[in-house]
């Protein structure tokens, strides 16, 4: 799809600069915007898993190609769910479309460049190697899970200092990539983000998954950590009259042991 044009690449990467696609960082290094990542996860979320056949009817479809052809290019050059995505997402973000070959070119430079992590950078982030040593040492933690292009975790973030100015006091606050993190997932039954996971004395007491409002969320911390065990965490949070306000899945939720 993107292997072997005559675009020049340098060329493509700065058209993605300016057209808000990718973002230069002062430290040298290349991330996705935000804004293009809106736009991804549509796409992302239809085709981010699937097999080498869907891959091909779609490119042969967009590309107007016979099934066959697509299908030994698709083998030739590794051609994967991403490589699709990125391309479609591209040709929905991009006015005007570039034609063909310099839109596939694009794609190939975005799929190599990728989205930065969407964890909030007030948090310690954590992944599938490191939480557990984490737990270890702060038995008591609110554990956060974000999704780059999830609209309830950007405006979560909005509340971000309010929310951890309501944390209790001794208690840890970390922060993970949902999209990254599968055996964290697995562990926990987290399907979707935003989510908040309370742990005390090591053990998952609650979670609560989608956008919730600082008062919300003290109310949920005042009852894990408080001295009533008997008022159920996630009943405490409704009772508070704070509204889950959506929340985005994981397409790779299930995942292997």
């Amino acid at each position: 799809m993107a292997a072997h044009t005559s675009v020049d690449p340098e060329s493509a990467l700065d058209r993605l600069v300016d057209e808000g696609v990718v973002e230069a960082h002062a430290d040298g290094s290349l991330t996705t915007t935000e804004a293009y990542e809106r736009t991804r996860v549509v796409y992302h979320d239809t085709y981010g898993n699937a097999d080498e056949a869907t891959v091909v009817q779609a490119l042969s479809e967009v590309f107007d190609v016979d099934r066959e052809a697509v299908a030994a290019y698709v083998d030739e050059h590794d051609v994967g769910p991403a490589d699709l995505v990125a391309y479609l997402s591209l040709q929905s973000f991009l006015d005007p479309v570039p034609d063909r070959e310099l839109l596939a070119t694009m794609a190939a430079l975005v799929v190599e460049v990728g989205p930065g992590s969407p964890v909030p950078g007030q948090l310690d982030e954590l992944d599938d190697d490191s939480y557990e040593a984490f737990l270890a040492e702060h038995p008591d933690a609110v554990l956060t899970v974000w999704k780059t292009g999830c609209h309830p975790c950007d405006a979560m973030k909005d509340d971000l200092d309010e929310i951890l100015g309501r944390v209790p006091d001794g208690v840890a606050v970390a922060g993970l990539d949902g999209e990254s993190i599968p055996s964290f997932r697995l562990e926990y039954g987290v399907d979707s983000a935003p989510a908040v996971l309370a742990f005390s004395d090591g053990t998952l007491v609650e979670s609560l998954t989608g956008r919730r409002s600082p008062v919300a969320l003290e109310q949920f911390f005042a009852v894990v950590y408080g001295d009533d065990d008997t008022v159920d965490p996630v009943a405490a949070v409704e009772a508070a009259a704070d509204r889950d306000d959506g929340s985005v899945e994981f397409v790779d939720a299930d995942v292997d042991e």
